[in-house]
């Protein structure tokens, strides 16, 4: 029986390791831009594993939820997987992707988002206000961002200016302000099913499914500032201090 308890006890933790080790292929394979495999550029392969990573953090929790399987080591792992999947795999596919067409200093600007993941998960761990919403935006919102902003890059040439300094920095720095902000954000969290209760919830869900079947990858950047949008709109700033 204690056996069986060890097992229930680890497999939140066992799809959280998934999440870091999708993340860390993530990295190793957007090293390699200009290579393909089984018809896919390695930057898609990054964008699938850095998905997958995102699908792995949600079901450790919904798991630990489920079987009611918590700790501190578990909410560690969390943290320093999100930092290497949401953190340093998004960084990595876009300064990878840049390379070669910027100057130097341009593609290592990038390496500012894993500094801004890792204040924001340790504010989020330390922060009681933030068990029903956010405040700030969440490190897997960052990572679909730029998911969307590389595929822009790669599936549009039209869309080249995307890389001029002029542009790239700001956006970085924006993106990077927002997640260690106390900007309220929404959440996914339903406290029940009602339409009413959970309008904005699920305007965001129906959007994001537009907007991905329409745009594919590159949707994944409007479906970010689509979801920033809707969050100054709707999100409660009177129980921010509440969350």
């Amino acid at each position: 029986m204690s056996i069986l308890k060890k097992i229930k006890g680890n497999i939140p933790n066992g799809i959280t390791c998934l999440n870091v080790l999708c993340g860390t292929l993530a990295i190793l394979i957007s090293a390699h831009p200009h290579l393909s495999y089984m018809g896919m550029m390695s930057w898609q392969w990054g964008a699938i594993f850095i998905v997958l990573a995102a699908v792995a953090d949600f079901w450790d929790g919904f798991a630990a939820r489920m079987l009611k399987e918590s700790s501190v080591i578990g909410a560690d792992l969390d943290s320093l997987s999100d930092q290497v999947s949401f953190g340093v795999a998004p960084a990595s596919l876009l300064a990878f992707n840049l390379w070669g067409n910027v100057p130097l200093w341009v593609a290592l600007v990038p390496s500012i988002l894993p500094v801004a993941t890792a204040v924001r998960l340790a504010k989020f761990n330390n922060d009681t206000r933030q068990t029903t919403g956010f405040l700030g935006m969440p490190v897997p919102a960052n990572a679909i961002f730029w998911i969307g902003y590389v595929a822009c890059l790669k599936m549009n040439h039209q869309a080249l200016w995307l890389s001029s300094p002029w542009v790239l920095v700001p956006v970085l720095l924006i993106v990077s302000w927002l997640m260690v902000s106390e900007v309220p954000m929404l959440s996914l969290k339903f406290k029940t099913w009602g339409f009413r209760d959970n309008l904005a919830r699920y305007l965001l869900i129906i959007g994001s499914a537009v907007l991905l079947i329409c745009l594919q990858l590159r949707g994944m950047l409007w479906i970010i500032i689509f979801y920033v949008i809707m969050s100054l709109l709707f999100a409660d700033r009177k129980s921010s201090s509440t969350y």
